[in-house]
């Protein structure tokens, strides 16, 4: 076996690399506006605090479109395949991101901008609901044996390089622009360029084949009528823990990006452009952490490598307060890159734990559904909750929360079985 994988296998691992990329970049779009512009954009003149707690509930809309997402668009990937579900999944994200950079203002179309912005959140969840799930599989059902958790990370790879792009693209214009042109008009740049990205991903999507292991199943027996009714009577367990053991990996994530892009900007006092910078250099520790955590879970196995993890994490809820609290460039950069190195690590094996989970024939349908509904649990009110935690009792309560996030998917983890082992 060689460590570099075939020409044809190169050609799926690029197409799932890429298709994620874009996906979340879309999604990260919006979480970065969400921090910095939708809140004065989209809702009615008021208290910031007031705008920023509006803008973060709609960031959570999508978390909770993602599970529907995902048994819509698992049950077509388990049934008719893998590749029409991903361009359908990407189409709709796409669509959606384009048209938020459309969209008219509270000042000029009253309640119809924020109820319009509503609905095409929505939509983004619909279609990320579907994209993870096919684009794990993409890459597992292909890797030789031994090898899955390491072709399993080129889809998580795409999340931090769509998020320094998002991140990139809001520096770009935030060092272009004044204040008055980037509320204006300057952060629709982003969402609008997003039409270019999907046009890519779709060239590339187009031209996969399905997966060897899905088109054995289908050989062997007719599809599930209905995957989500199976996952959830025969795999209910698989699907409980799965989705537990993703929380502390959103949780530490949107904390250390969403949550401390809104508190740094206003609490903290720093520009714009220099908080996006901390991210940016931030983020390439996740980049890190990935592969690191992909290596070693095919080496030492899926639920060592995620324990100790877990375990770092709980460690880093005790640091939030004196690190990101204090205002201090060098304690925020720092705590910042301690948390995405530490979601890096974490989110490096879940592209091969979560399918492993469960049978090609429900595959796709169980790793996205377990993977979307930690992301409600985990994330979708993780920046409101923080924000509430600071008004209510300080940072402290922030950290608190990250340990106690971490504390449950440390007892998922220690109760499900390994799956380094088994056949896919």
């Amino acid at each position: 076996m060689t460590d570099l994988p075939q020409p044809g296998a190169r050609r799926i691992l690029v197409a799932s690399f890429v298709g994620t990329a874009i996906e979340f970049y879309d999604f990260y779009v919006y979480a970065t506006a969400a921090a910095l512009v939708i809140g004065p954009s989209f809702f009615p003149a008021g208290e910031p605090g007031v705008q920023l707690l509006s803008a973060f509930a709609t960031f959570a809309i999508a978390f909770v479109a993602r599970p529907i997402g995902a048994a819509l668009f698992g049950h077509f990937g388990d049934r008719i395949g893998r590749k029409a579900t991903l361009v359908a999944s990407l189409l709709i994200m796409g669509i959606s991101t384009v048209l938020i950079g459309c969209l008219p203002t509270y000042a000029q179309a009253g309640w119809f901008a924020p109820a319009a912005l509503c609905l095409l959140r929505f939509g983004q969840g619909l279609g990320f609901g579907g994209e993870w799930g096919g684009a794990a599989l993409l890459a597992v059902e292909n890797a030789p044996p031994g090898r899955r958790a390491w072709y399993g990370i080129f889809p998580q790879l795409g999340a931090p390089v769509g998020f320094v792009s998002a991140n990139l693209a809001f520096l770009t214009l935030s060092l272009s622009l004044d204040a008055e042109s980037f509320q204006a008009w300057g952060w629709r740049i982003p969402f609008l360029a997003s039409a270019a990205l999907v046009g890519v991903g779709l060239y590339v999507r187009l031209k996969l084949t399905e997966t060897p292991l899905f088109r054995q199943a289908l050989a062997q027996a007719e599809p599930e009528r209905v995957p989500l009714a199976t996952i959830l009577t025969r795999h209910r367990r698989a699907t409980i823990l799965g989705t537990l053991a993703m929380v502390a990996c959103y949780a530490v994530f949107y904390l250390s990006t969403v949550f401390a892009l809104g508190f740094g900007t206003t609490s903290l006092g720093f520009s714009r452009p220099v908080f996006l910078m901390f991210e940016c250099v931030a983020v390439c520790f996740m980049g890190l952490g990935i592969p690191l955590s992909g290596a070693a879970a095919d080496r030492f196995g899926r639920r060592p490598v995620l324990i100790t993890g877990l375990f770092a994490t709980m460690g880093l809820g005790l640091l939030l307060g004196p690190m990101l609290g204090s205002g201090e460039g060098t304690l925020v950069l720092g705590f910042l890159c301690l948390g995405l190195l530490a979601m890096g690590w974490l989110f490096g094996p879940m592209g091969a734990l979560l399918p492993e989970l469960f049978p090609t024939r429900v595959r796709y349908t169980g790793a996205s559904v377990t993977y979307n509904l930690a992301g409600i649990i985990g994330a979708s009110g993780a920046p409101y909750l923080a924000q509430r935690l600071v008004e209510w009792g300080g940072i402290g309560l922030v950290g608190a929360y990250l340990a106690a996030a971490a504390a449950i998917s440390l007892l998922a983890v220690a109760l499900m079985p390994e799956t380094a082992d088994t056949g896919v």
